[in-house]
């Protein structure tokens, strides 16, 4: 995919975590809200709004590799996959793991994708 494609879906994640952690911020400042501050919902949702903001950073950074590197390898092409998938399923499992805490096994889907994508940035996409 293209390093477009990892630009603006980078800084769309970094808006949403924005967005997400102004709006959590209205009642951040209760003690009982969700559950008082160390609740496995509350908790959740930091991380989250913390997922949406760094893994959209990791995918503008990924858009910063040299064009070349993108299209000429399959390494960097399922790397890319993983990039914007993990980006995207990560902050969605959180936000879904603490609406149904049944849903945390559903934790392996982004950590797999996200794992695969560090290693293969890291064996295809040197400059």
């Amino acid at each position: 995919m293209g390093a477009l494609v990892h630009w603006y879906a980078g800084w769309s994640l970094v808006v949403a975590g924005f967005v997400s952690g102004a709006a959590m911020g209205f009642g951040f400042h209760r003690d009982e809200f969700l559950g008082a501050y160390g609740s496995l919902r509350r908790r959740l949702l930091r991380l989250g709004h913390v997922a949406l903001v760094a893994l959209g950073m990791f995918n503008v950074l990924f858009s910063l590799l040299p064009q070349t590197t993108h299209v000429s390898s399959p390494l960097m092409h399922a790397a890319s996959v993983g990039w914007l998938g993990g980006g995207v399923a990560m902050p969605l499992v959180c936000f879904l793991a603490a609406w149904k805490p049944a849903l945390r096994p559903a934790f392996v889907v982004p950590v797999i994708l996200l794992l695969l994508a560090a290693v293969l940035t890291a064996a295809g996409g040197r400059p």
